[in-house]
């Protein structure tokens, strides 16, 4: 298996490379209203398995009233309090959701120096309108390799503004036009919104037939316009720590990643794990 898939307490997952030294872009999946990281683990695993240099960060919202469902909580990256234009404006608790993202594209930066424009946000729905809210108000240095939206919009437009030097990053915004809780007319004008607000790069594709769901057909669409936005490149894989610099802990932390652990059995020494690491890393 070229992907391994872990859980962290914090509720998010992450799916990538199992050798790490292979990593040359960062998706990060943000799930929809009421459902958790674990909606799209088989998404993430299935695009991982066609494209391995990729990693996928899969955050869960927290738990929060939602007046547009009787203020029942659920998982949720903000309020809604109506899918209307204007009920749409009012999205509160977007700008906590907007940094938790910002954190992990800038850890990511800083842990592995994996450049912005070796990363990508995806979202379902409401995570669809958080990635697009997200993504195109970076800073101009900090600008992505695409945006993904599947059955998704424009949240909170009258506060939106697009970074300037973000206006040509690609967004493949993927909607079923039977879609009945946020329909097909919301897609056109959300594109319309963002078009207009300075956008050369958005691109909306309707789904006959398919409702308020992720079809074969999209996952496979989203497929192809990652492999165009964040094709292989060996020249971005990412800086991890040298195995000679790592405490015994994170080496054998890193051993069991690798699933290396047949091949550790009877090493005793730290030079053993690191000589072991290492020549698991240089493998092609």
């Amino acid at each position: 298996m070229a992907s391994i898939t872990e859980r962290s307490d914090n509720g998010v997952i992450t799916v990538s490379p199992r050798n790490e030294a292979q990593q040359s872009g960062l998706v990060v999946i943000c799930h929809g209203l009421g459902d958790t990281a674990e909606g799209f683990v088989d998404v993430a695993e299935h695009l991982a398995s066609e494209m391995p240099y990729l990693k996928f960060i899969l955050p869960t919202a927290p738990t929060q009233p939602v007046t547009m469902n009787m203020g029942m909580p659920m998982n949720s990256w903000y309020d809604i309090t109506g899918l209307d234009e204007r009920s749409n404006e009012n999205c509160k608790g977007i700008e906590t959701s907007v940094a938790v993202i910002k954190t992990i594209l800038a850890q990511e930066h800083k842990n592995t120096g994996l450049p912005y424009n070796r990363m990508m946000l995806a979202g379902f729905s409401q995570g669809a309108a958080l990635s697009l809210f997200t993504g195109l108000q970076l800073p101009s240095e900090s600008a992505l390799a695409g945006i993904v939206v599947l059955s998704g919009y424009l949240p909170s437009a009258k506060k939106f503004s697009i970074t300037d030097g973000l206006q040509n990053t690609p967004i493949l915004h993927c909607h079923g036009e039977v879609d009945p809780m946020v329909k097909y007319d919301m897609a056109l004008k959300s594109k319309e919104l963002v078009v207009g607000k300075g956008s050369t790069n958005y691109n909306l594709k309707g789904y006959p037939g398919v409702v308020h769901t992720v079809s074969r057909e999209e996952v496979v669409d989203v497929a192809k316009f990652i492999v165009q936005t964040l094709p292989p490149d060996d020249s971005c894989k990412i800086n991890l720590k040298d195995p000679g610099d790592m405490s015994v802990k994170e080496l054998k932390n890193a051993i069991r990643k690798a699933n290396l652990g047949s091949r550790a059995v009877g090493l005793m020494e730290k030079q053993e794990f690191v000589k072991l690491l290492i020549e698991y890393r240089e493998q092609k």
